[in-house]
């Protein structure tokens, strides 16, 4: 087949190198100049970090370098994609500095006529891999026309790619997920003062819980995820929510005790509201190095629990107004106020086939439209383990296109994914990324993929990961099992 990947992140590399394992005639479309996705020059915020450690963070065939420190920074995971460019020899495929403006499915739905660049090809299957994180959310500010006009700039965090725009400055940081305290800590070695203004605080991570332990032997494991109840439990999950109950809720309550006494947050008055348990509900944020001593130092203000009012302009200067009435010197806003999913290159007629009646995207194991033909979704499945998903979605995707295995009838599908973005709503609060992010669940979503084709790893290699953080090269057979099957059936 022809087909098209709209995205050259981790999505839309692991998906053209698996589709061309395939023998399929794959073109991936990427607006940027490079590959990389969220980790693209155009968007690197500095300080950006992984959350993972380098061995969880990383395609199956290829481990990242070993010179790559234990939290590689994000120039070091673009590079870690152009070298999976060069090792798979993916870069004939590659449309860089080409934005998809328009993909139009046939009347027939035979295929989609893909517009980018000018012109117009034909394609026989559309893959979108344009990622979660596709569009900056940057908040409806009141006052933004006063505060521009006084010499104050806002920016969401991904546009934020230089510290000599904040040099003497007075910094206002909006949010306090991993990106706001990332960009935070960088921005308070160069500003004049630096505010994070805080919505609601989470409870974060440490890198080394006690100063010992690396925190991916604590939630990288697929103990780890069995902390958190899900909508199908395996065995061991119902005993840990079931007579193991107290134990689990005594080892929760042991990280959430740890981090307030390693980063002293009740003397920082930064101990957030709310159980460590309830706030991973939707996501787990790692402590940003120099984030917490920043602020026992003076250089971060952290504003917690409240917002910004408006923006104005006092004595000539650009000012936020917060919640509280209380007022912060405001030359530069930078938003680290999460992204918006989506898809401006559907029709929109096409686009509403895609969501429920809330504006989830309904995809069935989050990469199967119930009815557009000839699509599918790679990265729509955010995880701990992302690149390892999106490359597991890929070979679902490859199965799918070979006829390999066979899915629900579409009753049947849309009863199960509307069951299961009920579930995500309710325990995340609505904060699941339109039906996306299925942290802290990334090996169950593993898991359901590769059962669907009978091509999940070991029950050994399982219990180790019980234990032992998620090894992506345990999984660098799996496509090759499928190739090997399809070659089977071969007439």
């Amino acid at each position: 087949m022809r087909i098209a990947v709209i995205g050259a992140g981790f999505a839309g590399l692991g998906t053209a190198k698996v589709l061309r394992d395939f023998d399929h005639d794959v073109t991936v479309f990427e607006k940027a100049p490079d590959v990389g996705g969220v980790w693209s020059a155009t968007r690197r915020y500095p300080g950006l970090r992984t959350q993972n450690d380098k061995g969880t963070y990383a395609f199956s065939e290829l481990p990242m370098p070993r010179d790559y420190p234990e939290w590689p920074a994000g120039e070091q995971v673009q590079r870690y994609l152009e070298l999976y460019v060069e090792r798979f020899a993916l870069a004939p495929s590659l449309r860089l500095s080409t934005e998809v403006t328009r993909a139009a499915l046939r009347e027939d739905g035979t295929g989609w006529d893909v517009t980018a660049g000018g012109s117009t090809e034909p394609f026989d299957h559309l893959v979108v891999a344009n990622g979660i994180f596709s569009e900056p959310f940057i908040p409806p500010f009141k006052g933004v026309e006063v505060l521009e006009a006084a010499g104050g700039r806002i920016l969401a965090a991904s546009g934020f790619r230089d510290l000599v725009d904040a040099v003497g400055k007075h910094v206002v940081v909006v949010g306090y997920g991993k990106s706001a305290c990332d960009v935070a800590v960088e921005i308070a070695g160069v500003a004049a003062t630096t505010t994070v203004v805080a919505r609601g605080l989470l409870w974060k991570t440490p890198r080394r819980i006690g100063g010992l332990l690396n925190y991916k032997y604590l939630l990288l494991t697929r103990l780890g995820e069995g902390m958190f109840r899900y909508i199908a439990p395996t065995a061991p999950e119902r005993f840990l929510h079931g007579g193991g109950d107290g134990l689990r809720r005594a080892m929760i309550r042991g990280v959430q005790a740890v981090a307030s006494r390693q980063y002293r947050l009740p003397a920082l008055g930064l101990v957030p509201g709310g159980s460590f348990e309830d706030i991973a509900c939707s996501t787990v944020g790692l402590v940003t190095e120099g984030f917490f001593e920043a602020v026992a130092e003076g250089r971060v203000k952290v504003a917690r629990d409240t917002t910004i009012a408006r923006l104005l302009e006092k004595d000539g200067a650009p000012y936020a107004e917060l919640a509280d009435g209380s007022l912060v010197p405001s030359d530069l806003i930078v938003c680290a106020t999460g992204f918006r999913q989506q898809v401006p290159f559907l029709d929109e007629d096409v686009q509403r086939r895609l969501t429920d009646e809330r504006g989830n995207f309904a995809l069935y194991r989050h990469i199967l439209p119930h009815d557009v033909p000839n699509l599918t979704f790679a990265g729509y499945n955010s995880s701990f383990f992302s690149p390892l998903s999106a490359e597991m979605s890929a070979v679902w995707i490859a199965s799918h296109l070979a006829g390999l295995h066979t899915v629900p009838p579409a009753e049947e599908r849309r009863r199960a994914v509307s069951e299961r973005l009920a579930w995500m709503e309710e325990r995340t609060r609505g904060r699941h990324a339109r039906g996306t992010n299925v942290i802290p669940f990334s090996m169950h979503n593993i898991d359901e993929v590769l059962d669907d084709l009978d091509l999940n790893v070991s029950g050994t290699t399982k219990a180790l990961q019980w234990l032992l953080p998620v090894d992506p090269g345990d999984y660098r057979h799996v496509g090759e099992k499928l190739r090997q099957r399809l070659r089977q059936t071969a007439p």
